[in-house]
């Protein structure tokens, strides 16, 4: 075992015991705050869903792709006829008598003759080949299971191979070399759900799946899927994927987007309804992607609240307002003049009831109310226990939008007083832009809990501004940053974020809660950057934002202290971080876990020595220092990964000074 790993054990096995550690009395001098303040959001960017955080490895397995998603797409899409040995057939794309109304494209493989060529010994049928996305990536000895809806038209019982398999390079054509394969026999003439578990004998990284019927005449498939069985927590999220948004170690989750809430203006047609996202997922009415693709919605609702229950956060999901988002179909070109697509107000009452029917569908007891029966028949009887709920996602803060979210608003505060609604202040969220002047003046009027403010910006923003100081306090609305990074990715973004956070940290009595954004980008499908995690279909590589994301994640507290460090050159009376001032510091106490944590960011080039004075804290077990640091130009990226965070012991001292590197975030972890 080395070093890291023995570090990493020692604060595991600690950590195990934190729950039933009695809390502690914060010492004098502290400020509270919230401790709820490191959360995540994901929003169905960068092809962050399908393909990424939800571990289903095809690509259009509904055959619901269309036009409407993508010019030139189709059914077929993702999809490629095969006929191994010279069979012959042909592919029809039917609606008639679907599955299900939501899910209602099909395919029918009509067999003419099914014949071996000597070429493929072994290999014969009819039918469809799919590549997943980029190919799909399979490990030897694992599990993977295959469903499908099949439906026997006409002509005999059906024998259908399907058949993992690597293709072959070059040229004369060869026949595929087999990873795993099953025989299922479709013998029903409606439609039934037919399985298999697939478990390849080699590991291949991009393989294909071949579903080849075995004899003639005509049968139906739709909703195909193959899921590896090992997936996070068996809730059918990427292992991989889960588990870094894991070590953040965030506190709530703010989904599913985002511009993805209000349908990115195609239309109200185009809006993202949970209703339609939870049941079973051949019932599940699948969406034009807002970012120029096709979302499944297989990562729905119940999938987001099971997430957040496995990890340990609040839910916060996002609703529509009755408004259209302002910068679709070239509206930004005319932003600020361009008008809102609204619902008519005889309308409202049914986004009134989008709202109040998810609270009931979260919280409610499966004996009095058909939506929380509808989440008991899912497999979850115990309530979610939503707290927060948002309406609204930085639309521009016009009239229209201020009547409709007044109308939900009001009468979602009536039916359900206890749950904490999150407004918005609009697209940029800076002193003097019109729509945040108006967003905090409507939070005002209606004493709304919590405002969500979203603002990309140059590193510089975030090295030189400090807005939170100058935030009136004694107001009942509180910050949510829902949305922020700088605009790339290099170490000294990262470090520019940590110093703002420093700075949010010192002001965490106003603000309650942040989450960077983009979350996910898949390498090649990427529309936004920069982004949190990249990833492909092997492996997340993290940037110099996550790891100063992690630091402030595993950092929480409820008390924060301004005056433990003093940097040597500043005056006596100055405490860190001040505006243009490019260094800072934080301490913060965690009561609950009897944890103490000292953060200092230096971002200059110079060396800076932090005078550390934990007098008030009793100090008494061995501590633990990560440093992250580096080049500030440098950043990870799928070719090289220079920047990761070090660790090492540190014995307990009260007083000490601390030797801060150019470039670089130090986080010291004390055990109380």
């Amino acid at each position: 075992m080395n070093r890291r790993m023995m570090i990493a054990a020692v604060f595991a096995a600690a950590s195990m015991g934190l729950s039933a550690q009695k809390p502690m009395t914060a010492p004098a001098g502290g400020k509270a705050i919230s401790n709820e303040l490191i959360g995540i959001f994901f929003e169905d960017i960068n092809n962050s869903a399908d393909g990424g955080l939800y571990a289903e490895l095809l690509q259009n397995g509904s055959f619901e792709f269309s036009p409407s998603d993508r010019d030139g797409w189709g059914p077929g899409t993702a999809w490629k006829m095969i006929r191994p040995g010279h069979s012959l057939g042909n592919l029809l794309i039917r609606s008639e008598n679907p599955v299900h109304p939501n899910n209602a494209t099909y395919m029918r493989l009509h067999t003419e003759r099914v014949k071996e060529y000597f070429d493929y010994k072994g290999w014969k049928g009819f039918g469809l080949q799919n590549d997943g996305f980029d190919g799909i990536s399979v490990k030897a000895g694992e599990k993977y299971d295959f469903s499908a809806f099949m439906r026997n038209v006409n002509g005999g019982a059906k024998k259908v191979r399907v058949a993992l398999v690597e293709q072959p390079q070059g040229w004369p054509p060869r026949e595929p070399k087999l990873l795993a394969e099953a025989v299922i026999d479709v013998n029903d003439n409606s439609w039934k759900k037919y399985e298999a578990v697939l478990t390849p004998e080699s590991t291949c990284q991009k393989a294909s799946l071949q579903i080849l019927v075995l004899n003639t005449g005509d049968m139906d498939i739709d909703v195909v899927s193959l899921m590896p069985e090992d997936t996070y927590k068996g809730h059918g999220l990427r292992k991989d994927l889960a588990q870094a948004l894991a070590d953040l170690q965030p506190k709530f989750l703010r989904f599913p987007g985002g511009c993805v809430v209000h349908g990115g203006g195609d239309g109200f047609w185009n809006t993202y309804r949970w209703k339609t996202t939870i049941g079973p997922k051949e019932t599940r009415r699948q969406l034009k992607n807002t970012w120029g693709y096709h979302q499944s919605c297989a990562l729905g609702y119940y999938e987001y609240f099971q997430f957040c229950e496995d990890l340990g956060m609040e839910p916060v999901p996002i609703l529509p307002s009755g408004v259209s988002c302002q910068g679709a179909n070239g509206g930004w070109n005319m932003w600020p003049t361009q008008a809102q697509d609204v619902v008519p107000m005889s309308e409202m009452d049914e986004w009134v009831a989008e709202a109040i029917d998810l609270i009931e569908w979260a919280n409610g007891d499966p004996a009095k109310n058909k939506w929380a029966k509808m989440r008991a028949d899912q497999g979850h009887p115990k309530p979610f226990n939503l707290k927060y709920l948002g309406i609204g996602n930085e639309e521009k803060i016009s009239p229209e939008f201020i009547e409709r979210f007044k109308y939900i608003y009001e009468r979602v505060t009536k039916a359900h007083p206890e749950i904490v609604i999150v407004g918005t202040a609009g697209p940029g969220s800076h002193a003097g832009n019109p729509d945040y002047e108006a967003g905090w003046k409507l939070a005002d009027e209606l004493g709304m809990p919590i405002l969500d403010e979203h603002y990309y910006e140059p590193n510089d923003f975030f090295l030189n501004k400090r807005q939170y100081d100058n935030y009136p306090r004694g107001k009942k609305t509180k910050v949510y940053l829902g949305e922020y990074a700088a605009k790339d990715k290099k170490l000294i973004d990262a470090l520019a974020e940590g110093l703002y956070l420093l700075h949010v940290e010192r002001n965490a009595d106003v603000v309650t809660m942040t989450s960077y954004a983009p979350l996910f980008a898949r390498k090649d499908g990427t529309q936004w950057n920069p982004d949190l995690i990249y990833y492909d279909n092997e492996r997340p590589f993290l940037t110099c934002s996550y790891y100063v994301q992690q630091m402030f994640g595993q950092s929480s507290g409820n008390y924060y202290y301004g005056d433990c460090v003093k940097f040597q050159g500043d005056a006596a009376n100055v405490i860190q971080p001040m505006e243009n001032v490019h260094y800072g510091q934080s301490v913060i106490l965690n009561t609950k876990t009897r944890q103490l944590f000292v953060k200092v960011v230096n971002a200059t080039s110079q060396v800076k020595f932090a005078n550390v004075n934990l007098g008030r804290f009793q100090l008494t077990k061995e501590g633990k220092k990560t440093v992250l640091a580096g080049n500030p130009y440098d950043e990870n990226n799928f070719e090289k990964q220079p920047i990761a965070p070090k660790t090492e012991m540190i014995t307990p001292q009260q007083k000490f000074t601390l030797d801060v590197a150019p470039y670089s975030m130090v986080m010291l972890q004390y055990q109380l």
